[in-house]
């Protein structure tokens, strides 16, 4: 690379009259904010002027669109340009969207009756331990709405699904407020109203078996309750008369159950153990 030297001011007044000095050969520099920067050793200024120059979307833009919750791979994408070149401006406004979800979680969810004592962090902790979720691994983060008032996001992954909940967040004593903005938000803020799976204990087929009901095997009859009482015994001590002969009931003909149900004895059936046909 060879070096030149500056001669002077063109006669134009815009441009650097600069020269080789091995072969005298002279060269026009602009005299533009480029040269100006790089003369003052601004190399942040030189940065956002390249910007400026590749892309229509100026550097405030750039920092806006971070600040309201776009990446900054989305910025680049958008602007045509490198990430690299992006980071530059974006860097600040990220750090201050980091900063503002660490200032979020020591504020206080808002209740019925006012703010809570405890702060969102520590509220969000409890929640997730009930629900046997890792809260360490959830991450914070917050950008600034249309309505210039903050909103921070907890992200976290519970089995395969990604979960989000959002807060309002307005800065003020004693660590600020924050309100609910989605039902995620609202359950987490309600840990004591979480109710655990309960775990289904498997029967015992030799001992829990119960046999349920079907419209096939409802009886089209109702049938009578069967009711256990003692049979009399006969007294032992008493004989029969010896010319009367003792009566022995002849047995009755063994009756069919309708419908392949169960005949059920008669309270007189029971007493003298016999069974009667019962139609």
């Amino acid at each position: 690379m060879r070096a030149l030297r500056v001669v002077g001011l063109h006669e134009d007044g815009k441009s650097i009259v600069c020269e080789d000095p091995a072969s005298r050969t002279r060269f026009l520099l602009p005299a533009d904010e480029r040269l100006r920067a790089a003369a003052r050793g601004d190399i942040t200024r030189l940065g956002q002027i390249e910007i400026e120059l590749e892309s229509q979307m100026r550097p405030r833009e750039i920092q806006a669109r971070i600040r309201a919750g776009e990446s900054v791979e989305q910025v680049a994408s958008s602007a045509g340009v490198s990430v690299q070149r992006v980071e530059r401006f974006a860097y600040p406004v990220l750090l201050e969207r980091s900063r503002t979800a660490e200032l979020a979680q020591r504020a206080h969810p808002v209740r019925e009756d006012g703010p809570d004592v405890q702060t969102l962090g520590e509220v969000m902790a409890h929640s997730f331990g009930l629900r046997g979720h890792d809260y360490s691994q959830a991450t914070w983060d917050s950008w600034r709405g249309d309505d210039g008032k903050w909103v921070v996001v907890l992200c976290w992954k519970a089995g395969r699904s990604d979960n989000r909940a959002h807060w309002s967040f307005s800065p003020g004593a004693h660590g600020g407020t924050v309100q609910a903005l989605d039902e995620n938000a609202e359950v987490l803020l309600n840990p004591n109203a979480y109710r655990a799976p309960r775990t289904v204990r498997a029967l015992d087929p030799g001992r829990d078996a119960v046999i349920q009901p079907t419209l096939d095997s409802v009886p089209d009859e109702p049938v009578a309750k069967v009711i256990d009482a003692p049979i009399a015994e006969p007294d032992e001590d008493v004989d029969p008369p010896a010319d009367e002969p003792e009566e022995v009931p002849e047995p009755a003909p063994r009756a069919k159950g309708k419908k392949n149900h169960p005949i059920v004895p008669s309270w007189e059936d029971v007493l003298l153990g016999v069974r009667s046909q019962r139609g």
